[in-house]
């Protein structure tokens, strides 16, 4: 009788206890799984999907917006996530939607790159994430097929597919003999701004950009024959569905290359100018003095004399350090037009920030980073 109570007092302990050991062949415990951890799962549908918009027509290359409407039929949630599968001839932009909120509907708007003419949009499979650690089954939203079209523009497109794209600055000097250079500030929303590319020309590059949805902006540079008067391209514009003309009218500055405030440099293009009044001035003075036969004003004469003395002081000539860089524009990363292979003495032509302006020996003008200046 007492071997009963024994067996029953066992099995019960077994039952009572709200885990289960898991044991190797060796009997050496591998993990415990407590019961209160263990998920519910549900196959019960709780999420329904439908694409809100799709774009009747799309441009190869245009940025397009494909919202999916969604409702749950349970609050225990604490977010919605998707997943993208089997999409063809599309490129993803973000895959965290933009989400707002219209009564009982969570509309969740992702952006995609059509890239194909043979597009479709992925199949879009969301989840629950629940808040008392229930599994809730997923829902597949299918992708469809996109309309896609592909452009035919002429040579001078600049492959910008935009709403808008507008010039906000751009500057023109001399690059040497035979070309100038042209750089300028460009802003643009709902466009892939980096991809401009321009035809015909002798040589290009990308500054610096910021690229987003809303608004993007770029700094671009471009050499062109000294014989180009007006600087045209094209960009497709999607708001009225053509080609938009872009011109840029080139006007040859003899100033330092500036595409932004802060590569402003230091002015010494007006040199001759000032030391042209200066004399004047000197020479104004004079005349005075001698007429009304004061000679005590003399003295007046040392101020335009010495300006116009230190205007005609040569710039001063620097020590670029072997294997140096020198920019097209006073833009760290920028592009690297030459390389020093040797200790070389430049002449400084003025300074922005972190930058020295340098003429070269072939005459063409170039930004070196103060740090590659000999110091002694």
């Amino acid at each position: 009788m007492r071997l009963l109570f024994i067996l029953f007092f066992f099995v019960l302990s077994i039952f009572a206890y709200d885990g289960t050991r898991i044991f190797d062949e060796d009997d050496n415990e591998l993990n415990l799984i407590t019961i209160s951890h263990i998920p519910e799962f549900t196959n019960t549908k709780v999420l329904y999907l439908q694409f809100d918009n799709v774009p009747s027509r799309i441009i190869k290359g245009e940025i397009f917006p494909i919202t999916v409407r969604t409702l749950s039929t349970t609050d225990d949630f604490t977010d919605i996530v998707y997943l993208f599968s089997r999409a063809k001839g599309i490129e993803i932009i973000n895959n965290i939607p933009y989400r707002t909120k219209k009564q009982k509907y969570y509309y969740d708007t992702f952006y995609f790159k059509a890239i194909s003419t043979g597009a479709k949009l992925p199949n879009i499979e969301a989840f629950l994430v629940s808040a008392s650690n229930t599994e809730y089954k997923s829902t597949t939203l299918k992708g469809t097929k996109l309309n896609v079209v592909a452009l035919n523009p002429k040579r001078n497109f600049s492959n910008i597919i935009a709403n808008s794209f507008v010039l906000s600055e751009y500057k023109t000097t001399s690059f040497d003999n035979k070309h100038n250079i042209v750089i300028f500030v460009a802003e643009a929303t709902n466009c892939d701004i980096d991809k401009l590319s321009l035809n015909n020309v002798y040589k290009q590059g990308l500054e610096s950009s910021t690229n987003s949805i809303e608004k993007s902006k770029i700094t671009y540079f471009v050499v062109i024959d000294k014989k180009i008067e007006n600087f045209k391209f094209t960009y497709f514009n999607l708001i009225e569905n053509n080609f938009k003309t872009i011109s840029i009218p080139i006007i040859v500055d003899d100033d330092s290359v500036t595409t932004q405030s802060d590569l402003k440099p230091k002015d010494q293009s007006r040199e001759k100018l000032k030391m042209f009044i200066a004399i004047a001035i000197a020479v104004v003075i004079l005349i005075l003095i001698l007429w009304r036969k004061k000679y005590i004003y003399s003295i007046l004469l040392i101020f335009p004399i010495t300006y116009s003395a230190y205007l005609a002081i040569p710039s001063e000539e620097i020590c670029i350090k072997i294997n140096s860089n020198i920019y097209l524009l006073p833009v760290h990363n920028g592009t690297i037009f030459e390389t020093t292979n040797e200790i070389t003495y430049l002449r400084s032509e003025g300074e922005v920030k972190d930058f020295t302006k340098v003429k070269l020996l072939n005459n063409k003008i170039g930004w070196v980073e103060n740090e590659d200046i000999c110091s002694y």
